[in-house]
Formats: structure tokens, C-alpha cells, sequence
């Protein structure tokens, strides 16, 4: 029998994070960096991915800053090779990467919502398929979906008005389910985390704008803060969730509660 301890350690481990330069995608890459786990941070930017993996190697970790549209295929294909060049393994995918585009239904341009949907569900499919060959041939692997309580529930337009991302959120929802049915007999575990409304630099501007509205969706009173991903996110990498896949798991403040 294992002790905690053990279940949680991700020492020699590689995480992969996409989208994990700035907001909760490095809130979650440092939290892996701190369980022991060197890390791949991967962005179509990278010189913020550069400051990023500078930023997770003092914590005493190894980290490799990739640029990657991940919405390409070609390129997906190439960071995960330049992965295995690096670190000759790899052991968790984290799906993070994703976008928005605020308006009313009536007013969505076909355009923005076609970029949402490519960013927000086909990117992680891309990753996951690359990756996935990877964790079938060492028969183990953790693919961990950040999807959104707004692929859950419909939202108040008061706090939160994109049909493209809710619609999109959802899809990667019952994505996360149908792959970990698909994959568990080459046990990869596949599960989502649903995050309520967390503060980052992309909608800071809105959240100042809006904050009341926001707030009031939320039975805690607050958003999400700088820690409030980490330990899902480490438990969903380890030996921890070795018996969980499929699973849907709102860190939301109890928004989806009511």
C-alpha cells in the first residue's frame, strides 16, 4: 500500500501544459513543477514561453519552452517530438490552451466562432491523438481537459455572454468522456476540470468592468485564486487518480451548485 506521499510524487515525470505561459495554464504548470514533474510549456508565443520555463526552473525542475500552434497538426506533431528529443518520455498532457469571443448569440461572427471552436476542442484532440500514441505504446498516461462550468450549464449573459465558448467547453466536456471510455484499456485516465471564473490577464478588463455580476454567480463570494487549480490538477497527474477517468470536476466556488 502506498502512502500519500508516494501517490502524489510526480518527481521524473514530463507534463506537458498547453497554453501554459500565463493564468491558470502556469498556475497549474507550477503546480506540477512543485509535486516534482519537469515541464513543457507550449504557446504560439515563444518568448512568453521562454519566461514561463525560466520562471518553473527555480523551482527546481527542468522545463522546455516550445512554440506551437496547437491548432495546427503539423506543428502539434513537431513539439511532441522535439518533447521526446528532450526528455525521452512523456507522462501527462494538460489541454489547457483556449479562447473566447464575448457577444450576445445574434452578434457571433461565424469567423470568431470557428476560431473558438479550433483552439477550444479541436487543439486538444490533436494533442491528445499525438500524445495519446505515445502513452498507448507505454501502456500508462494522464490526459487532463481544462474545460469550463460553462460547458456545463447555460450562463447568465449578465456575467458571461459567449455562446462560442460555453458550446465549445461542452464539447470538450463529453470529449473527455467518450476518450477515457475509448482509452482505458491502454489505462490512460482522461479527466476535465471545469473551472468557474479565475482573474487572468485576457479578462481582467471585463472581470473590472463586470465584477459585481461575476461575483454574485458565485455561492464563495469570490474568483478563483493563484493556488486554487494546483492540487486538482497534481492529483489528476499521479498515481492518486489512478482509479478516476471520465470524471467532470468543476472548481468553480459552487456556482454550479445552484
Amino acid at each position: 500500500m502506498a502512502k500519500i506521499q508516494e501517490l502524489m510524487n510526480l518527481e521524473g515525470q514530463v507534463s506537458v501544459v498547453t497554453g501554459g505561459a500565463t493564468g491558470i495554464g502556469l498556475q497549474m504548470a507550477k503546480g506540477l513543477a512543485e509535486a516534482g514533474s519537469n515541464i513543457v510549456i507550449c504557446s504560439r508565443r515563444l518568448d512568453v514561453c521562454e519566461a514561463a520555463a525560466t520562471e518553473i526552473e527555480k523551482i527546481g525542475v527542468k522545463a522546455l519552452a516550445i512554440g506551437c500552434d496547437v491548432t495546427k497538426q503539423d506543428q502539434v506533431e513537431a513539439m511532441k517530438n522535439e518533447v521526446l528529443k528532450k526528455f525521452g518520455r512523456v507522462d501527462v498532457l494538460v489541454n489547457n490552451a483556449g479562447r473566447a469571443w464575448v457577444a450576445p448569440p445574434e452578434d457571433t461572427p461565424l469567423e470568431r466562432w470557428q476560431q473558438v471552436f479550433d483552439l477550444n476542442i479541436t487543439a486538444p484532440f490533436l494533442c491528445a491523438q499525438a500524445l495519446g500514441r505515445e502513452f498507448i505504446k507505454q501502456k500508462r498516461g494522464k490526459i487532463i481537459n481544462i474545460a469550463s462550468i460553462a460547458g456545463l450549464v447555460g450562463r447568465n449573459p449578465a456575467a458571461y455572454n459567449s455562446i462560442a465558448y460555453g458550446s465549445s467547453k461542452g464539447a470538450l466536456v463529453n470529449f473527455t468522456r467518450d476518450l477515457a471510455v475509448k482509452w482505458a484499456q491502454h489505462n490512460i485516465q482522461v479527466n476535465a476540470i471545469c473551472p468557474g471564473f479565475f482573474v487572468t490577464p485576457i479578462n481582467e478588463k471585463m472581470y473590472i468592468k463586470n465584477k459585481e455580476n461575476v461575483e454574485r454567480e458565485i455561492p464563495l463570494g469570490r474568483t478563483g485564486g493563484p493556488d486554487d487549480l494546483k492540487g486538482i490538477v497534481v492529483v489528476l497527474a499521479s498515481n492518486a487518480s489512478n482509479f478516476m477517468t471520465g470524471a467532470i470536476i468543476p472548481v468553480d466556488g459552487g456556482a454550479v451548485a445552484w
